[in-house]
């Protein structure tokens, strides 16, 4: 029933910045903590960024001062505002919502970072 659906990926060159979205359906969406995950080719999944039901935040160290995660209730959604892009961040970015032993996850979007 829950559904998650990411977008705003796409090429982008090194220092750049890129803002993902993930919409979430139905309703219930302040009770979940939300997260963003990555998967580069050949390596596995990682989390990013979460963000909890009381707006308490966590980044993976890679990311620190260059990723932003946020969220709107009123819009069931939650963002990753991604800045001073590098190479390294090169990955499909996937949105996850959970809640007690509920799990859910988006279909992912691509993000390349290259010259």
């Amino acid at each position: 029933q829950v559904q998650l659906v990411e977008s705003g990926g796409g090429l982008v060159q090194p220092g750049g910045s890129l803002r993902l979205s993930c919409a979430v359906s139905g309703s219930g969406f302040s009770m979940y903590t939300m997260a963003w995950y990555r998967q580069a080719p050949g390596k596995q999944r990682e989390s990013v960024a979460s963000i909890t039901s009381s707006g308490n935040t966590n980044y993976a160290d890679s990311v620190k001062g260059r990723f932003t995660i946020s969220r709107d209730n009123a819009k069931n959604t939650v963002y990753l505002e991604m800045n001073t892009l590098k190479p390294e961040d090169t990955a499909v970015y996937y949105c996850k919502a959970s809640r007690l032993f509920y799990v859910f996850w988006g279909q992912g979007t691509q993000v390349t970072v290259s010259s």
